[in-house]
């Protein structure tokens, strides 16, 4: 639009000529306007003085001004709408509301940093990655809490500090909180890991004793276990504990009996089960000198005296009689096992009892264990 080379305050002059008595004709060849521009000056400028036209030109800056304001504030309004739910607090989640401000509302880096509350320095400053700047604190605690989810970060920075690192406890919790070890860990209970071994086939009595359990049920549906304990060189059962419970403390109260009637074995063989497991039994085995072989998870075949022992007492004694009290499961394996050992043949055994064998093997040439 051209722009006019009278001012505003030069076209009120000019209209003032007008009211003092000068015709309209003089006016517009004196100043070499014509007259629709004289008229429409007038529509627009007449009645006018110089200040109220320096206040309206003051009015209509202020508007100007105030359209402004009201835009930018739409605009930031509109904008922080979208941002509702996203929590802001930490300065990478700030720096990233700034950027998706800007790339989103194509707002400028500085209203959209103070629309989060971040100065452009932070904003423009490249974050590091705390991973690569504290490995060796990541480390650190990754070997502390490994196998011990009950450490909490007292104990963690009180070790760290008796080990001599430097690093200052508000580092070291910060690093802590971002590996989530704050959170409460549920600890997964893993067993130890077991070297499969070859089934080994015993020369010797009383050198290797398998045992395990076996469940059954009353007559009322009541459930019992059987804990059997036999000889691997032959096949005797030494022992049939029954119970509604069997605990390790127990299991070591049945081990006591057993080495005050005939001794202790070199090697047992079991399987992972806790009662196996539990403190009392294998501190006490370790004590009487008694090693523990426990066979791989899920491989019952490495303890395959024990299995067939525990199929034969099922099939011929406690799948052929229903039993009301406990007295008379232990009334029945008993006599079954006197039977077992004293009557039975065995077809790996040449078709002796456990007891002929055990006889024929100590009048034997063998040197036999004291």
């Amino acid at each position: 639009m051209k722009k006019s080379r009278f001012t505003e305050t030069q076209i009120v002059a000019i209209l003032k000529h007008a009211d003092a008595g000068m015709p309209v004709k003089e006016i517009c060849r004196k100043h070499g306007i014509s007259e629709p521009t004289y008229y429409k000056w007038k529509s627009k400028y007449g009645g006018m003085d110089a200040s109220d036209l320096r206040r309206t030109k003051e009015l209509e800056s202020e508007l100007s001004q105030l359209k402004r304001m009201y835009a930018d504030l739409a605009l930031e309004n509109r904008a922080m709408k979208d941002l509702i739910g996203k929590k802001v607090v930490a300065p990478d989640a700030k720096r990233a509301a700034a950027g998706y401000l800007v790339q989103k509302h194509e707002l400028s880096v500085g209203r959209a940093c103070r629309c989060v509350a971040l100065s452009r320095s932070a904003y423009y400053r490249r974050p590091d990655d705390w991973t690569v700047r504290d490995a060796e604190i990541i480390a650190a605690l990754a070997t502390l809490v490994e196998g011990k989810p009950g450490r909490g970060f007292w104990k963690c920075r009180k070790i760290l500090r008796r080990q001599g690192r430097p690093w200052n406890h508000k580092r070291i919790h910060r690093v802590y909180k971002r590996m989530n070890l704050h959170l409460r860990r549920a600890a997964r209970r893993r067993l130890p890991k077991r070297e499969r071994v070859p089934l080994y086939v015993p020369r010797l009595p009383d050198s290797v004793w398998s045992a395990d359990f076996v469940s059954d049920a009353l007559v009322c549906g009541r459930r019992y276990r059987l804990f059997n304990v036999v000889d691997d060189f032959n096949r005797e059962a030494l022992h049939i504990e029954v119970d509604t419970s069997i605990t390790s403390e127990r299991l070591v109260r049945v081990f006591e009996r057993l080495r005050k009637e005939r001794g202790l074995p070199q090697v047992l063989r079991t399987d992972n089960g806790p009662e196996f497991l539990g403190e009392a039994f294998t501190s006490w085995a370790k004590s009487m000198g008694m090693a523990i072989q426990y066979i791989q998870p899920g491989k019952p075949n490495q303890n395959a005296y024990i299995e067939r022992f525990n199929r034969t007492l099922r099939e011929e004694l406690l799948d052929q009689h229903l039993f009301v009290r406990l007295g008379d499961v232990r009334e029945a394996t008993y006599w079954w096992m006197l039977e077992y050992n004293e009557d039975r043949p065995h077809d790996s055994l040449g078709d002796m009892t456990p007891v002929e064998y055990s006889q024929a093997a100590r009048n034997s040439t063998f040197e036999l264990s004291p």
